[in-house]
């Protein structure tokens, strides 16, 4: 029996190596298109690419099970000038020359996923956010986001495509979790902000096994990649102290939490928002969540 690959751009940072090591586990031959050097590694091939230009690079996609483009700089700096360009082009930039090369492929991929972001969502304390009735904004990151689905979604496409609004990926080797399970371990584990805004959040393994359903299940346009139940900020964090057995956690306040993004290079809004986002098309399509409470995931990544 033949093994499908699976092509992963950008595929080198805290989601491509979840990925990676979840389809290797399911036998399945995976290619990562990145920046360095080509190799392989531990079974995984890695080819050269600049998620700018195309080149010899696009040959892996021929054939293709399926491609995930998780492409695009870090929301975790400042937004000044320079870096909101570099969020945007590299966003579009690497999703409009992944849409060229398929475009040219004599055996396309099947089907091309392309990270997005629940952040195109407004900040909601009263509003649950489904694919169909949620409500999106104007602001510098919902303006991205909106931006980044659009150069998605251009043109006529022979292959299935799907766009990923994924929140936060709780997982111990990368991401938001560690830098929060560190300031609970140094007693800031209290609410952040008011506290009332609410954090969407998904378990790595539950995000995996989503990629992998929405491929199986032939799923198009855009999906929510979040667990069921967002939950408030100050219980998210109360539950990760019971987790930790920490017993209480100073809370951070507006004014100290600006004054600390400054120091460290960041944006409040990364905190403060609140992303109130439900997984409504992968429940109705029968998607079951390993990890459907956050007590569960917890438990997982603190034990």
């Amino acid at each position: 029996m033949e093994t499908k690959k699976v092509v992963i751009a950008a595929g080198t940072g805290f989601l491509g190596r979840v990925l990676c090591r979840y389809f290797v586990t399911k036998g399945y031959g995976v290619t990562v298109l990145t920046r360095g050097a080509a190799r392989t590694e531990n079974g995984i091939d890695y080819v050269t690419w600049d998620a700018r230009t195309r080149g010899k690079w696009e040959e892996v996609l021929e054939g293709a099970f399926f491609v995930i483009n998780l492409a695009g700089k870090s929301v975790d700096c400042r937004y000044d000038e320079r870096n909101r360009k570099e969020i945007l082009a590299s966003r579009i930039d690497s999703t409009k020359v992944l849409g060229a090369a398929i475009r040219d492929c004599k055996q396309p991929p099947r089907h091309w996923l392309n990270a997005a972001t629940a952040t195109i969502y407004r900040h909601s304390e009263d509003k649950r956010m489904d694919e169909v009735t949620g409500e999106t904004g104007d602001d510098f990151s919902m303006g991205v986001a909106k931006a980044w689905e659009a150069a998605f979604f251009e043109g006529p496409l022979g292959t299935k495509r799907t766009a990923l609004r994924t929140s936060i990926v709780l997982g111990n080797g990368g991401g938001a979790f560690p830098a929060i399970r560190n300031l609970v371990r140094m007693g800031f584990g209290g609410r952040q902000g008011s506290g009332r805004q609410f954090i969407s959040w998904i378990h790595e393994q539950d995000f995996a096994r989503a990629v992998l359903f929405i491929v199986e299940s032939g799923m198009e346009g855009v999906v929510n990649i979040v667990a069921p139940e967002p939950v408030r900020n100050t219980d998210f964090m109360r539950m990760l102290r019971t987790a930790m057995r920490m017993p209480a956690g100073l809370r951070l306040s507006r004014k100290l939490l600006e004054w600390g993004a400054k120091l460290i290079g960041t944006e409040t809004e990364l905190v403060l928002k609140s992303r109130n986002v439900v997984p409504a098309r992968l429940q109705e399509a029968g998607f079951h969540f390993q990890y459907g409470s956050l007590t569960a995931a917890f438990q997982q990544l603190t034990q």
